[in-house]
Order: structure tokens, then C-alpha cells, then sequence
């Protein structure tokens, strides 16, 4: 069984490695010159793109084929204040030597959408929100060259007083979207409100991938043995490769945060339970310390008896 890790957006390793530089809307309302808050916009777009293309970089170099693009590549472009703003065409160049690269490395890339993005919201302001966002993101992969696959990683959203009736909306919403938003959405269990297993039926109704989140499963579960749900959360993948995000508490007081690094003890049940299966799968791991931490996880792995180190950020189990 092979299983590949990625991090998320920031590589600490790499110098000035943050893609996420933005600008807060009080401080462009402050430019009132349209020109000028234009090019203040597109600078900050530019150093956000040259920063992923030396992150994708790296990744190359390392062997890192699992990455998550952040949300906030292109400041505030959701925001009414950037509107009429053509950051795809601006920087066409740019978005297309970074697909170019992606593609070249055949590498995993996804997003991740922010927790207001919710397509089950009894506000229609708040859905009309969130397909914005969908929109811009999927303008974002088309802007990659990058085809229709699972790229958008969502959770279901609010209970709104009756889940059942939310998970209806839910689903509603879901098959009224744009088949170029719909086949890139894969969808997560949450910490609080949606568990494994109510995505995952979720999942089986509408043909889409589900994301298993390891630790939100601790949080947040009805007594479900993941050695029984695994091999059904595998099967809404198709023949693609599964993908699950790994991460560790906080501390015991703020459980459901994420802690610096993964520990080694707290992945090592679900990887022997995945075994069973012998299906390979890749790992997004969601720790504080990003890269580092996605290493320090494998240098720990790498001492388990069976767990071969393949390349820098690879294993295979045996």
C-alpha cells in the first residue's frame, strides 16, 4: 500500500514562502485614485502567484505531489470592492506556467473553500455567496488548465435547528449546480455537526467523492469503527486514489484545533486499519507547521516496522 502525504498552502521551509499576501477592504477603501488601488491589487496578486510557482518548486524538488493552492491567492476577489477586475486575463501568463508545472509533475492539487461557503444556508445572500466563491475557485483551475476533477474540498454546513431537512437543502443546492462546480467538489466530515457516516451516505446518494478527516472523526462520531467505513468511503472514489486529512488536537482543552505537528501515534491506528483494505491513498496533512510537519510525520513513520520511506514525502506499507 502506498500512501502519499501534502501540506497546505505555506511552505515554512521556503523563504518568504506565504501565498496568502492580501490587503483588508478598509485599506483599499482608503485609495481613492482607482488606478492606484488597481495596481496595489495586482502587485499583491503577483507576489501571492511567484510565490506558488517557487513553492510548486520545491514541492518538485522534495517529491511532494499532494498540495493545497490557498483560497486567498487572488486578495478579495469575492468582494464587490474588486469587481470588473479580470485577475485570470492580467495574469495569464503566470496562472498558465504554473499549470504548466502542475501538470508536468502530475501533482494533486486542491482547495479548500472557507467555512462560510455553505451551500445548505437557509439565507439566499449566504448562498449567493458561496457560489461567488465556488465560482472564483473554479476559475482558478480553468485558469491552471487544469480539467474538472475533485478539487474543492467542502463540509455540508449548518444544522439550522433540523439536519434533516438541512442535508435535503443540501442536496437540493447541490445537483442545481454547474457541472463545472459540481465535479470538482469532494465533501468532509466535520468536527461538530456532520459525521463520517453521514457524509458518506451523503456521498453514495450523489456520486461524489468523500474526504475522510481522521481527526474530525474523533470529534465527532456516532461509535462507527472506521474499519468498517473505510472500504465504503473508498468506493465513492471510483478508480481515483482517496484522499483523507490527518491532523492532531491542540491540547486537551481545544480539541478540535489543530495542533503544530500530527502526532505519529495518534495517525498509526487509521494507517494499520487502512492496511486491511491495501488500497493506496494520499494524505493532506493539516498541521500548524505545515511542510515541517508533514516531514517530521514521515521521519516518525519511518521508524514503524513495515513502513518503507519512497522518495521524500511517500511510504509504502507492507
Amino acid at each position: 500500500m502506498r500512501v502519499r502525504f501534502g501540506y497546505v498552502a505555506i511552505a515554512l521551509n521556503v523563504p518568504q514562502g506565504s501565498p496568502n499576501k492580501t490587503i483588508t477592504v478598509k485599506t483599499i477603501e482608503k485609495i481613492p485614485d482607482h488606478t492606484i488601488r488597481n495596481n496595489r491589487l495586482r502587485l499583491i496578486l503577483e507576489e501571492n502567484l511567484h510565490t506558488t510557482l517557487r513553492i510548486l518548486r520545491y514541492n518538485v524538488a522534495h517529491d511532494i505531489h499532494v498540495y493545497r493552492l490557498t483560497s486567498k491567492t487572488v486578495p478579495l476577489a469575492t468582494h464587490p470592492i474588486t469587481t470588473g477586475w479580470n485577475y485570470i486575463e492580467d495574469f495569464q501568463d503566470e496562472w498558465r506556467e504554473i499549470g504548466d508545472m502542475i501538470k508536468k509533475h502530475n501533482m494533486r492539487i486542491s482547495a479548500h473553500p472557507d467555512h462560510y461557503t455553505l451551500l445548505n444556508s437557509q439565507k439566499s445572500e449566504v448562498l449567493e455567496s458561496a457560489l461567488r466563491d465556488l465560482d472564483y475557485h473554479v476559475s482558478l483551475f480553468k485558469a491552471l488548465g487544469l480539467s474538472p476533477a475533485p478539487q474543492l474540498v467542502l463540509h455540508i454546513g449548518g444544522l439550522y435547528n433540523n439536519k434533516q431537512t438541512s442535508i435535503a437543502r443540501f442536496i437540493n443546492t447541490f445537483n442545481q449546480l454547474p457541472e463545472g462546480i459540481r465535479l470538482r467538489l469532494m465533501l468532509e466530515n466535520d468536527d461538530k455537526s456532520y459525521s463520517a457516516i453521514d457524509v458518506l451516505t451523503l456521498c453514495q446518494h450523489l456520486n461524489c467523492p468523500m474526504v475522510l478527516d481522521i481527526h474530525h472523526h474523533t470529534c465527532h462520531n456516532n461509535g462507527e469503527d472506521l474499519a468498517h467505513l473505510w472500504p465504503d468511503i473508498v468506493n465513492t472514489w471510483g478508480n481515483s486514489v482517496p484522499k483523507i486529512h490527518a491532523s492532531s488536537p491542540k491540547n486537551s482543552k481545544d480539541f478540535r484545533s489543530h495542533a503544530d505537528f500530527v502526532q505519529v501515534n495518534a495517525f498509526l491506528p487509521f494507517l494499520k486499519t487502512a492496511k486491511e483494505l491495501n488500497r493506496d491513498f494520499d494524505v493532506m496533512v493539516e498541521a500548524k507547521q505545515k511542510d515541517v510537519a508533514m516531514f517530521h510525520l514521515l521521519d516518525e513513520l519511518e521508524k514503524i516496522p513495515g513502513v518503507k520511506r519512497v522518495g521524500n514525502a511517500t511510504i509504502e506499507y507492507l
